[in-house]
């Protein structure tokens, strides 16, 4: 089996390796890989090369990095590959129907996409942030035989597992990251084999879009419920890392605990109840959030008690986001 493998964060690195590590046995062999144009990163801004290109770049396989897949001469270097199936998973391009033609196909199956929760819940960009933003109790990985429309195809493969109550966007990644490259090896060893694969259409009903995450999702609303900014605390971490202001600048939010106290009476959202110990106390719409991790602009991720024990921090009824809106 001739496969194309197209990504480019370490959620799809993690699926290209499963394929190039794969028992010789299976049949597959990986003819070409495609991901996004190299991207200025860090204080330098330098061109770094996605995950995957670094994976692919090790196995000595050919690497495309078009801006654009809907040019003439994109299509024919992907028809010249002459692959039978195209596997996609966190690419960050659109697939024109041109491109979906092009695989010869498996069973009927010409591109697989692996996609990050139970369709057609969160359908879209970012499906593991908005899981967690939501409070979704399970999510799992869904490998969709794809068509035009926005992560509409039918499902071939779906594995289920529950969002842990203190579960990170960082830590549910990791984990539902080995579950697609599990579940897509499954698949495409069954169709290698000639194995009857499932089917089943995705139900109208239920139907959620998991909108790219922007900077200002990230900023924490203390008008919020301790448990929903809790929530966005944990969904945006790491990327982008959720925050609030304070005196001007920019405070981002690391980690946080309900506090086991009443919301205190008359106390506006954001205010500090309490600055001492390893918790900064801070009023929400409902009952106190107590904030365990801290970082400063320009500065370094660290537990509240160092922040406060080194001074400069805020004090009690002091109010954070102010300065946002928030």
């Amino acid at each position: 089996m001739k496969i194309v493998f197209a990504g480019t964060p370490d959620f799809a690195a993690i699926a290209l390796n499963a394929l190039l590590n794969k028992d010789p046995d299976a049949g597959f062999n990986v003819v070409g890989v495609y991901t996004q144009p190299d991207r200025p990163a860090g204080r330098g801004m330098k061109l770094h090369a996605s995950a995957v290109k670094l994976v692919a770049l090790a196995a000595g396989l050919p690497v495309f990095q078009p801006p654009s897949l809907k040019t003439l001469e994109a299509q024919a270097d992907l028809a010249a590959l002459d692959a039978d199936v195209m596997v996609v998973a966190a690419y960050g391009l659109i697939l024109p129907q041109a491109v979906l033609d092009i695989p010869h196909k498996v069973a009927g199956f010409g591109c697989l996409n692996i996609h990050a929760s139970l369709l057609p819940r969160w359908r879209g960009a970012a499906p593991i942030h908005r899981a967690i933003l939501a409070g979704d109790s399970k999510t799992g990985v869904a490998i969709m035989d794809m068509e035009a429309g926005l992560d509409t195809g039918p499902v071939l493969l779906e594995t289920f597992t529950a969002i842990g109550a203190r579960e990170t966007t960082g830590q549910l990644h990791d984990r539902l990251a080995m579950l697609g490259a599990e579940a897509i090896v499954h698949v495409l060893t069954r169709l290698a084999r000639g194995h009857e694969v499932s089917v089943c259409a995705q139900s109208s009903h239920g139907v959620t879009y998991a909108h790219k995450v922007t900077t200002e999702d990230a900023r924490i609303d203390w008008s919020l419920s301790a448990v929903e900014i809790d929530r966005t605390i944990r969904a945006f971490n790491p990327v982008p890392g959720a925050w609030t202001t304070w005196r001007g600048e920019k405070l981002k939010l690391w980690a946080a605990e309900i506090a086991a106290v009443p919301s205190c009476v008359g106390s506006e959202p954001g205010v500090v109840l309490a600055a001492e110990g390893e918790h900064l106390l801070i009023s929400c719409g409902s009952s106190p959030l107590a904030i365990t991790e801290i970082q400063r602009a320009g500065g370094k991720r660290m537990k509240v008690s160092a922040w406060l024990a080194g001074g400069g921090h805020p004090t009690v009824r002091e109010r954070l986001g102010v300065d946002s809106g928030g």
